[in-house]
């Protein structure tokens, strides 16, 4: 009876909606799995802090804080206290955790009641059970020659040596060949192989076979436990064979990059507040202040209406307006975080100094560091709240974008995987952008200290500028002049080069990011955000705050 009326509710939801929904679907599935780890390591952290001898262990290490081993034992054991597992519905509830624990609850709701409304949903999860044993490999093996069938014929075919070799026909994606002699390869033997389905491999050039892009019948139609190979060179051929595996649904990667972004997040905060509780209370009170704030709302309606009303605006592109949704919807969500992050750091710091709250602040057992971190990462929880809402909203209408172009201009409706492709794409271009405004948020705490708001927004726009603009100026014509490639290069030494994270014209035409890259720039970004915060303590170490 479930089954057929799930057969039902399939049958009535249209194609172009299930072709939608179940990229999100996957996202759901994600934040479904992202809450069930969160939970594991909640109650892990409770069953090892009602361990004996435990609680004692915790504070031996607070009184040894004085020596060096105290300092680095303390913070550890303080993770798995009782007093951090029984603070951790707490600190969900009342910091940036909470919006996003509801943004993440209502993906991973639809992840659950959505398997009626997407497609494929079972052999979605099939292809993630098998997500941990693909990948690549390559194994060598030694053949002989071949020699004639008949010996009393130099024309005849050769005889074939059999060459142990496992592959599931539906995971192979890709298959590449290397020998030091001249090779046929089949995957049954030849007597059963049609026409045109073998591989010629030539000494010494390798062969690459890729799924789906031979003319002629495929290489690989069925499971494979062997290949058949004819050595045709004069010695025994050193055969090199690289199997390169997918899922049969290679989107499911989608969903344990979702989970683990979702501890990531809920793992960094409650890490954060545990080892640095007195940083963490000024980092609480500047996001709710933020937050709280008319123009923060200003901000997150004008994005959301923004990135809605990109849908449906003609961009006039020629069957090409989703690239130029994502290049605007990604421009919006970076210009709106950088307005927040350099204002917020205007109104929590320099505002805060010249009202002389900072001084009723830091008359408390608070340190001027802890000052100015706590304010960063206050004002970069508000700007992650904009980026995850906004982000998220960004990814529906990316997916969704080109199944109303395709209805919009009477063609076939878009699949499910070129609407997943369109929002995956997105991501990296969300995830410079925040490592960009985090940098420029750094930036503005440092000025904060001496400047006010005008000063700052001034600045900052100057600085945002010449981050962009620096290496066009230097790799240009103007740029041969000896002084002027010197002040280019100069600026982007002591500015940040931010051009490095403008890639919305590569996301929109559909190149995909390396993650090597994203690595590069996260490093790059979290080192020039260092150097920024250390100006902005020297800054703020002698200032006469009374």
């Amino acid at each position: 009876m479930h089954i057929l009326s799930f057969a039902a509710t399939l049958a009535a939801v249209p194609p172009w909606v299930a072709n939608w929904l179940t990229p999100v679907w996957l996202l759901g599935i994600g934040a479904v799995a992202g809450l069930l780890l969160l939970a594991v390591l909640w109650l892990l952290v409770a069953a090892l802090s009602r361990l004996p001898g435990v609680a004692s262990w915790t504070q031996d290490a607070e009184w040894a804080r004085g020596s060096w081993s105290g300092r680095i034992l303390a913070p550890i054991l303080s993770l798995i206290s009782p007093r951090t597992a029984a603070e951790v519905p707490l600190a969900v509830r009342e910091g940036p955790l909470w919006p996003i624990l509801i943004i993440t609850v209502s993906f991973a709701a639809f992840g659950i009641v959505g398997a009626a409304l997407v497609q494929e949903p079972g052999a979605a999860l099939r292809s993630l059970a098998r997500l941990p044993v693909v990948g690549e490999q390559t194994s060598v093996r030694e053949v002989p020659v071949s020699e004639p069938e008949n010996p009393q014929d130099p024309l005849s075919d050769r005889v074939a040596h059999v060459v142990p070799l496992s592959m599931i026909a539906a995971e192979a994606a890709e298959i590449r060949f290397g020998s030091d002699q001249n090779l046929e390869i089949a995957t049954r033997p030849f007597v059963d192989v049609k026409a045109g389905a073998t591989i010629e491999v030539l000494a010494n050039e390798p062969v690459t076979w890729i799924k789906g892009q031979q003319t002629a019948s495929p290489f690989l139609e069925t499971d494979v436990t062997e290949l058949h190979v004819r050595n045709k060179g004069t010695e025994p051929a050193r055969l090199s064979v690289t199997v390169v595996s997918a899922p049969p649904i290679p989107e499911v990667r989608t969903i344990p990059i979702t989970a683990l972004s979702v501890v990531a997040v809920f793992v960094f905060y409650i890490v954060t507040r545990t080892v640095a509780p007195r940083l963490s209370a000024i980092a609480l009170a500047a996001y709710k202040n933020e937050v709280s704030q008319p123009l923060f709302a200003i901000f997150m309606v004008v994005g959301l209406v923004a990135l809605f009303a990109f849908i449906w605006i003609p961009f006039y592109t020629f069957g090409e307006d989703i690239k130029v949704l994502k290049d605007s919807g990604l421009t919006t969500v970076l210009v709106l975080g950088i307005v927040q992050a350099v204002w917020a750091a205007s109104n929590s710091v320099s505002e805060e100094i010249e009202g002389k709250t900072a001084l009723t602040v830091l008359s408390k057992p608070i340190g001027r560091r802890s000052f100015i971190i706590g304010k960063f990462l206050g004002i970069m929880w508000s700007v992650a709240i904009l980026f995850v809402v906004l982000g998220a909203l960004l990814l529906l209408v990316t997916a969704y974008k080109p199944i109303y172009d395709a209805r919009e201009s009477v063609t076939n409706d878009a699949t499910w995987q070129v609407c997943h492709m369109e929002m995956t794409y997105v991501v990296p271009g969300l995830v410079l952008a925040f490592i960009e405004t985090a940098m420029l948020a750094a930036i503005s705490v440092a000025i904060s200290t001496r400047l006010p708001m005008l000063a700052n927004f001034v600045i900052c726009f100057a600085i945002y500028a010449l981050g962009h603009l620096t290496p066009l100026i230097v790799d240009s014509s103007i740029g041969q002049f000896v002084v002027v490639q010197f002040l280019g290069q100069l600026i982007a030494v002591v500015f940040p080069t931010l051009d490095h994270f403008s890639l919305q014209a590569a996301i929109a035409g559909g190149q995909s990011v390396p993650l090597a890259y994203l690595g590069a720039t996260f490093l790059y970004g979290t080192i020039y955000c260092f150097i920024a915060l250390l100006l902005a303590l020297f800054l703020f170490e002698d200032r006469d705050l009374a």
